[in-house]
């Protein structure tokens, strides 16, 4: 159960039954009944619209989510991002692992570009 705090926090109990005497003495003992069931329903009503207003904002922002396909765009995105950086991670395991390599994948790899010899400088 949710409880709605007071905005009387620090009313005691005598100064509870001084404010029921005062509301009795103005409003007599015959209204207050009237006047207890007119708030009521007033705070129904605003419990209700503030329900309603809520609903709405919640029904348009799935709308405006809908409309824009977000999701799409943020999978596009991560598309773009994720390619490059899967490939530099494939290039650095490839440098990192170059020495370990089989003679054929060392080919395969180097074959658009030729390793200039530089341990023998003379030829």
């Amino acid at each position: 159960m949710h409880s709605i705090p007071l905005f009387l926090s620090d009313v005691a109990g005598s100064e509870v039954i001084v404010i029921v005497l005062v509301v009795l003495l103005f409003f007599g003992s015959k209204s207050v009944p009237g006047i207890a069931k007119t708030l009521g329903q007033a705070l129904y009503q605003v419990r209700n619209a503030s329900n309603e207003l809520q609903q709405e904002i919640r029904k348009s922002g799935q709308e405006m989510k809908a409309d824009l396909n977000i999701e799409s765009i943020l999978k596009e995105t991560e598309e773009t991002l994720v390619a490059p950086l899967d490939q530099m991670t494939t290039d650095i395991d490839n440098t990192i692992h170059y020495g370990s390599m089989p003679k054929q994948v060392k080919q395969q790899v180097t074959a658009g570009n030729p390793i200039e010899n530089t341990s023998n400088p003379a030829s």
